[in-house]
């Protein structure tokens, strides 16, 4: 696979099925809401080729396995060697292709050591706002599985003995279908392709599971306090058989992880929670700003290299956050490719403004 995929022909039909299964009136409804025009929304579900992070994303908006469904022939007329036209600098939105995430090597071998061990262990993910834990679970889901030429030079990828065998599960609690507790339910089964039973509550939800996972899973638990702040209908009971679920009817073959803000126990108590759903963390990855060597590998990926004076400029201004880097390495990206003879750091000052509550004080 390039940087273009493609749904195999033999997908076609399940994928278009799966605008409406999730609730979208048209193609149009669903291009609005992910934010794609809607020419690459009829792509995707025609079998045309797009771009490989919008194939993911749409994937996992209609709850797909992108793996499953791109087609594994190559195109005849890809342009496999131009991955480094993708925007090297991917600001306003989560990382998703591996390639373009850079640091966090020490948390990345603590959670991938949970996950490769039996049983498998759950984690939590913590940091402030826009320091990259939706970035860091992405990666844990796409590393292993994408092609190595991909990757950057060097770039870790083995983390795992026999990665195919793993599942991994993407939950969005921003996602507001995510408030339905079947609606939940189906979306772990749908992507886990298991049977989705009828009705859909948690004692069939638990037997499906019980009964047919026996695959290493990670369900990967993204933005979790808007579930427990908004969602009423994901209840203590609905936590608790979660937690039954993975301890007891799995065979340590299921592990979560989440990513949010404040500690699970803290948040739970917070949002007036007491399943102990929230007491199997047992290891916490706190995420504070890239160090020094990270933050000057990621601005070492520019296609046109900086001077020494942007570099450190650079790193002094972001203070090693990972969208403060991204933006000022794309406003001095786009000076050296237009040939501008004004100062770009003025203009890369006024993009980080609204995020300057970020920086360390």
């Amino acid at each position: 696979m390039g940087r273009s995929l493609r749904v195999a022909v033999k997908y076609i039909q399940q994928v278009k099925s799966a605008l409406p299964r999730n609730g979208y009136p048209s193609q149009k409804a669903f291009a609005t809401e992910i934010g794609l025009s809607l020419s690459t929304v009829k792509n995707f579900l025609s079998g045309k080729p797009v771009d490989y992070i919008n194939f993911v994303e749409i994937s996992e908006k209609l709850g797909l396995e992108w793996q499953e469904i791109a087609d594994k022939e190559p195109e005849a007329q890809e342009n496999n060697n131009h991955i480094g036209q993708d925007s090297p600098f991917v600001t306003g939105s989560p990382i998703t292709h591996p390639r373009h995430f850079f640091g966090r090597q020490k948390e990345l071998k603590r959670l991938f050591n949970l996950l490769k061990r039996h049983p498998l262990q759950n984690a939590a993910i913590i940091g402030q706002r826009r320091i990259g834990k939706t970035s860091l679970l992405h990666y844990l889901k796409n590393i292993t599985a994408t092609p190595i030429e991909e990757l950057r030079p060097q770039q870790k990828y083995d983390w795992l003995t026999n990665p195919e065998i793993y599942r991994w599960v993407f939950v969005d609690f921003q996602d507001p279908r995510m408030s339905s507790k079947e609606r939940f339910l189906s979306h772990i089964l749908e992507t886990l392709r298991m049977n989705i039973p009828e009705p859909c509550d948690l004692d069939n939800f638990m037997d499906v599971m019980s009964d047919n996972l026996h695959n290493p899973t990670v369900i990967l638990l993204d933005e979790i306090g808007v579930g427990l702040q908004r969602y009423p209908e994901l209840d203590d009971e609905f936590w608790e058989s979660l937690r039954s679920l993975a301890t007891n009817h799995t065979g340590g073959n299921l592990a979560f992880i989440l990513a949010t803000h404040e500690s699970p126990i803290e948040l739970a108590h917070h949002t007036r929670h007491s399943s102990p759903f929230f007491n199997i963390f047992g290891y916490t990855a706190t995420l504070r700003p890239l160090k020094e060597e990270e933050a000057r590998e990621l601005i070492a990926s520019s296609p046109i290299p900086f001077t020494d004076d942007n570099v450190e400029w650079i790193i002094g201004q972001s203070q090693g956050i990972p969208l403060l880097l991204q933006i000022l390495c794309r406003e001095c990206l786009f000076h050296l490719e237009d040939g501008d003879t004004d100062d770009w750091r003025e203009e890369g000052l006024r993009q980080i403004e609204p995020f300057n509550h970020l920086l360390l004080r």
